[in-house]
């Protein structure tokens, strides 16, 4: 549905990485893992990006400049209004996981860890949060994570932070994860469902042309047929998933 939201505040957390605060009906967003689809004025697609945070009437989202569109949304300032499509996608089922869930960000795959991970404490568990990134600079929300009272761990890929490697070198079975749930690129969300023995939830990144199920534009093939990633998804089963 339709909806128009004030920007609150638009800026820079990380290298190329902006928070954008929106205020606005937040109502259909129900769970984490769900997306929104930003109108950009001059430019004909929605940009769908991730839930960060949905408190109340503010909306956060997160997204890394990457071309045209995201560029003009950074240059949007406060006090400007947008129009969203909200409450997008299945989003992430809390219900399925044990006490000691991972979970699993890439880049700009680590938002909608953020929301999820305040879901699963607020419901007495204990995630273990591992956060991946390429280089130092494009760090963000490490102490956001901590400060929810979450296990964190940073895996940066050149070795200037945390972790030298990737996510998979940050988390194994050895750290007793009896579920996982994972956003990033695909190679990373197979990587994790290979290290890890145990069950999980993916969310794919895909092109979206509508970002609701109508155009078929990012229909992908599961072992019980054929699923829209904004609509079925962006949320698959590790079980059902084709690599």
């Amino acid at each position: 549905m339709e909806k128009i939201f004030k920007v609150v505040k638009n800026g820079p957390v990380a290298d190329g990485v902006y928070e954008i605060v929106l205020r606005g009906d937040c109502a259909l967003i129900k769970k984490p893992g769900q997306f929104v689809n930003v109108k950009i004025d001059g430019f004909y697609l929605r940009r769908p990006l991730s839930v960060c945070d949905a408190s109340g009437d503010l909306l956060t989202l997160i997204y890394k400049v990457a071309g045209r569109g995201t560029e003009a949304l950074a240059g949007i300032r406060a006090g400007a209004e947008l129009s969203l499509l909200t409450g997008l996608g299945n989003g992430y089922d809390t219900s399925k996981c044990g006490s000691r869930p991972a979970l699993i960000g890439g880049g700009v795959g680590v938002p909608p860890m953020y929301l999820l991970a305040k879901r699963l404490i607020s419901e007495g568990k204990k995630p273990l949060v591992v956060l991946g990134f390429n280089k130092k600079s494009e760090v963000f929300y490490e102490e956001r994570f901590k400060e929810l009272g979450a296990e964190v761990r940073v895996a940066v890929l050149d070795g200037s932070y945390g972790i030298k490697g990737l996510v998979t070198d940050a988390v194994s079975d050895a750290d007793g994860a009896d579920y996982f749930f994972a956003c990033g690129p695909e190679k990373m969300l197979k990587a994790v469902s290979d290290r890890l023995s145990c069950d999980g939830q993916l969310s794919f990144e895909k092109r979206m042309g509508c970002g609701f199920g109508a155009c078929m534009g990012c229909s992908c093939k599961t072992k019980y047929g054929q699923k829209r990633i904004c609509k079925e998804g962006p949320v698959l089963e590790k079980g059902e998933i084709i690599w």
